[in-house]
This record gives structure tokens, C-alpha cells and sequence, in this order.
């Protein structure tokens, strides 16, 4: 690519407890250049950032492009941001992430304009504006992955709350007796349905003796096992594997029940690892929605999965970042 005359480029950043991707994007959408590295949380918030800034130039450089093309950085972040200070005030997936002031951070690195979302709430938006909401006033996205988060959109604009932190929908709490969740809660949805969750409770079946497939497909190893080793032994077949998932997705369908029945959305978009599970995950939840959400807005609501995928959070930065 040559270098381009300054064109609004936003730089986007997809900040997860697993994964960083960082891509250039155009404002209609267009994804110029993209870059995919691992978190590696467990080193500290420091060593993340760090990361972050070196794979700031590196796409830059790559791209042939200089900071000036750029208008903006956009950094969607798991976890309980205040968006107003771009601060991430608490990460459950990101471990000693309390008050971290990421906003300045970032743009006292680069010199760049750069604000801070919530990664689900951006993915909101990026569907919204991009992918599978589009001309859809009232949605509202689940990211379903490690972890689970929500965004909002009502009357066609995200729904933020007073302070930033809205769409927590993975910390509403499902089960009052349930295990208790990294966020200090007890019960949480991402507890119960979350990707982390079909791993832990395959893990937990087959140290108790359960006969599936799933270890074989974890070639013999209790840890190797995440919620894609389930959902590979459970297209098997494997009756364990089908189980352990139907399970989630009735915990999901009780999560959006209430969401149904609390802000009657046209859509439910469920995005993240586990959406690629596709019908296997959500038909059961659909199920769940029809037999307890209220009748009317049980009818009302489409449940579908992105048509963003990984792209979502980095596309709604973009879109976050038009409306500046």
C-alpha cells in the first residue's frame, strides 16, 4: 500500500483477555491492515500495554503509513470501563487491572487521540453500524467467549449508563447458589454459559469418571480441554459433550430472558467463541427465550449470531469514533 493522504483512519484496538488484534481502519468500514497477538495477561499490565504500543508502530510502519494519517485510536477493552476518563476501572479477565488510566496512557505514548470502550459495547456498535443490526433501532449483542459482556443500543444509539459501565450482562447473576465469579459476585451468567465455563465443567465431569470423547479429542490431557474440544466431541456425537452444551445454552436462555423481558429488543446478536458453535448453542437458548420470556416480545425478538465475528469490537471502535 502507498502511503495515503490523511483520511480519518482510525487505529483499532481489541483488547481481551486471550487476544490483542489491532487493525487500520477506513471510516466506511474497510480494514486496511489487521494484526493478531495473545494478551499474555498473566505477565502484568504493564507488560500489556507495552505490547499494545509495539504493535502500534509495527502496524504503522508495516503499513506504510505515518501517526499523522491517523485521527484516532480506539481501544475496546474487556471489562467495566469509564469511557468519560478512559479508564479501566476493573478486568476480571484481566488480571491487576483496577483503575488503569488507559486512555492517557496511550495517547500520552503516541501523541494520538485515543478513547477507551467496553469491548462488547463497541462490538454493539460495530454490528449495529457494519454487520447483522444494521437498520435495527433496538438491539442488544452478547459476546459469549471467555468471558460474557453485553452492549446496548436503544433508539438507535448506544446505551452507556451514567457512568460508562452498561451491558454487563455477563455479572447479571443467574443462580444465587451458584460457584462464585472472579468479579467477587456469586452466580454470574459468564459463571454458567461462558466459554471458560464448558471447559471447566467437562474438566470437572471427567475427573469424576464421566465416558466421553472429550478427552480424546484433548489428546489425553485434562487441561487441554476448552468449550471448541466440547463443541469438536459433541458434533461427534458424543452424548456428554451435547449435554454439558445444552446446558450453557439454557443458562444463556435464562440471561436473555430477562433481557427480553426488560428491554423488549428487536435482536439478540450473540457473538464470540462460542457463537461459532451456532445452533447447537442457540437453538437452546431460542428455546428457553419462547417457553419463559413474556409471549409478545418472545415473539418479537430475532436470536442470530454476528456476522462480524472477530471483527466486531474493532469495527464498532471505528463507528464509536465517526460520531466524535
Amino acid at each position: 500500500m502507498t502511503e495515503p493522504t490523511k483520511q480519518n483512519l482510525v487505529l483499532s484496538i481489541d483488547l481481551g483477555g486471550t487476544k490483542i488484534v489491532t487493525a487500520i481502519v477506513s471510516p466506511t468500514g474497510e480494514i486496511i491492515s489487521r494484526q493478531y497477538k495473545p494478551t499474555l495477561a498473566e505477565e502484568g499490565m504493564e507488560a500489556v500495554v507495552n505490547r499494545m504500543l509495539t504493535t502500534i508502530d509495527d502496524l504503522i510502519n508495516n503499513t506504510n503509513l505515518i501517526s499523522s494519517s491517523l485521527s484516532t485510536i480506539g481501544i475496546a477493552a474487556a471489562g467495566a470501563i469509564d469511557s468519560v476518563k478512559g479508564t479501566v476501572t476493573d478486568s476480571p479477565n484481566l488480571p491487576g487491572w483496577h483503575n488503569i488510566p488507559l486512555k492517557d496512557m496511550v495517547e500520552g505514548a503516541t501523541g494520538i487521540r485515543t478513547f477507551v470502550m467496553n469491548d462488547a459495547s463497541a462490538a454493539a456498535l460495530g454490528e449495529h453500524s457494519f454487520g447483522a443490526g444494521r437498520g435495527v433501532n433496538n438491539l442488544i449483542y452478547i459476546t459469549v467467549s471467555t468471558g460474557i459482556g453485553g452492549g446496548i443500543i436503544i433508539d438507535g444509539k448506544l446505551y452507556n449508563g451514567v457512568s460508562g459501565s452498561a451491558g454487563e450482562i455477563g455479572h447479571t447473576t443467574i443462580d444465587i447458589n451458584g460457584p462464585r465469579c472472579s468479579c467477587g459476585n456469586i452466580g454470574c451468567l459468564e459463571m454458567l454459559a461462558s466459554g471458560k465455563a464448558v471447559a471447566r465443567e467437562a474438566q470437572r465431569q471427567i475427573s469424576h469418571g464421566a465416558r466421553t470423547t472429550i478427552i480424546e479429542v484433548a489428546e489425553g490431557e485434562l487441561q487441554n480441554i476448552t468449550a471448541q474440544t466440547v463443541a469438536v466431541a459433541a458434533q461427534k456425537g458424543d452424548a456428554t459433550a451435547i449435554a454439558i452444551i445444552s446446558k450453557a445454552a439454557s443458562y444463556l436462555g435464562v440471561g436473555m430472558v430477562n433481557l427480553v423481558n426488560i428491554f423488549n429488543p428487536e435482536m439478540i446478536i450473540v457473538g464470540g467463541g462460542m457463537a461459532k458453535m451456532g445452533d447447537m448453542l442457540l437453538d437452546g437458548a431460542r428455546k428457553v427465550v419462547t417457553e419463559r420470556a413474556f409471549q409478545l416480545p418472545a415473539q418479537v425478538v430475532r436470536i442470530v449470531p454476528s456476522q462480524l465475528g472477530d471483527n466486531a469490537g474493532i469495527l464498532g471502535a471505528v463507528a464509536f469514533a465517526r460520531s466524535l
